[in-house]
């Protein structure tokens, strides 16, 4: 089987402004990169709207609401100093998590093994009742909900290795054990959480800080020294990954030296942990990512591994 691609156009006009890092020609140049012959056996879809109860799930009716009553008809609003919404923000929004539960009953229903969903915004930072970090509604938080209480999926795990801690994903996973959420991130930096103490109710959170300016060897470690053996020990009955690239060497947001290989081994990593535990079911969600050549590169391998584990 091959792997699902889920994204959707509505993605694109999520308008941040000229000069903001989190810009429409991000995703525009994973899909470009997605767009060669080596991924023409990639089965593309279209990112349906999250339906309302699964939103409901991660985040508070009066959040969600408020959420999509601050989006302007016309001009950019700031929900917070980094985070901006437009007119086509509402759809974007609401595609993104709509991509992730679309792949998640696809990947359940065996038309494929795994999936990425290529959209934006990202999510993250989400948290159950705030907006941040350039994110809006908590993507993966959204699918991961959805496979754990709609597809009866016991053991639901995230893995994060975008720069910045996920710490909406954290917020909403530490307190049930049945909830997996790891990270490898660069600390301190944006948001301040991650510390490696931060371990949930029972264990079901690993943080695994990297300081500025480690690479390749150091990344590897902390994967393999921390985060496989908590997520071995967990056994997922599915696994979704926090597809972010801003670890890259060449990013301008942070101070990690990661590169196209520490992808392509982390993502051999993870299916090859998904298909011991949980007959590879995986669902990637794209988060950030602010050097457009090095976030399409890197998304690229990303997939093609990803293709090669289905």
């Amino acid at each position: 089987m091959t792997t699902l691609l889920y994204t959707h156009p509505a993605c694109l006009a999520h308008d941040t402004g000229p000069y903001h890092p989190e810009r429409p020609a991000r995703l525009q140049a994973v899909l470009d990169a997605l767009d060669g012959p080596a991924f023409a056996a990639l089965d593309r879809r279209e990112a349906p709207e999250v339906d309302m109860a699964d939103l409901l799930r991660v985040h508070p009716r009066a959040h969600v609401d408020a959420v999509l009553a601050a989006i302007p008809v016309a001009g950019l609003r700031n929900l917070d100093p980094d985070t901006v919404v437009s007119p086509g923000s509402r759809a974007a929004a609401l595609r993104a998590a709509g991509a992730v539960t679309a792949a998640v009953d696809a990947v359940m229903a065996g038309e494929a093994v795994n999936a990425f969903c290529a959209v934006r915004p990202p999510g993250h930072h989400a948290e159950p009742d705030r907006a941040m970090g350039f994110c809006l509604f908590n993507n993966v938080a959204v699918g991961a909900l959805r496979a754990h209480l709609v597809h009866g999926c016991e053991r639901v795990a995230v893995i994060d290795f975008d720069v910045h801690h996920g710490n909406g994903t954290q917020a909403m996973f530490a307190a049930d054990a049945r909830l997996f959420y790891a990270s490898t991130h660069q600390w301190p930096l944006y948001p301040g959480t991650g510390a490696r103490d931060e371990r949930g109710a029972a264990g079901n959170v690993v943080n695994a800080p990297l300081a500025a300016n480690a690479g390749s060897a150091d990344f590897r470690f902390a994967v393999a020294e921390f985060v496989l053996p908590a997520l071995e020990e967990f056994r997922p009955d599915f696994v979704f990954i926090s597809a972010g690239f801003d670890a890259h060497s060449r990013d301008p947001l942070a101070a990690l030296n990661l590169f196209e290989e520490d992808y392509a081994w982390v993502t051999d990593k993870l299916t090859g942990l998904a298909a011991r535990h949980c007959a590879g079911r995986v669902v990637s969600v794209l988060e950030g990512g602010y050097d457009l050549e090095a976030l399409a590169s890197s998304s690229a391998v990303h997939v093609e591994r990803l293709m090669a584990a289905g």
